[in-house]
């Protein structure tokens, strides 16, 4: 292995290797050992068909996502009628099925996203 290999790398959120804006949010994104992790910080009133589907053409997400609600609260709700809320401290598992999301109540909404973060809030027009 080269000592290139062998680094140590360090990375923080506050220097994002880029940043997806939207009204209402961001999603910042980290590429690190190989791998692209986000955060995703909403404000009260965001959802994701009013705030991201119209920048991405669509009017539900179809990304899967893996990850960890840091603070704040939202609802993800399927199109086959589920729905579900994610809580502080919960980890969770949306597969790739349609989906629309939004913030609950008056405090803002971080999580962090270890799978979809990549494809999370890109445009995916030609």
């Amino acid at each position: 292995m080269s000592s290139k290999e062998l680094d140590v790398i360090l990375k923080r959120f506050e220097s994002p290797d880029e940043v997806r804006v939207m009204e209402k949010g961001k999603f910042e994104l980290v590429h690190i050992g190989g791998m692209t992790i986000g955060r995703a910080t909403y404000e009260p009133g965001w959802k994701w068909s009013e705030h991201v589907g119209p920048t991405v053409g669509a009017t539900r997400c179809h990304v899967e996502h893996v990850g960890l609600v840091l603070s704040g609260a939202a609802t993800a709700a399927f199109d086959d009628g589920r729905v579900v809320e994610l809580h502080a401290g919960e980890l969770f598992h949306i597969p790739p099925i349609p989906h629309d999301s939004w913030v609950i109540g008056d405090e803002p909404y971080v999580s962090l996203h270890f799978l979809g973060a990549e494809r999370y809030a890109k445009s995916e027009r030609k």
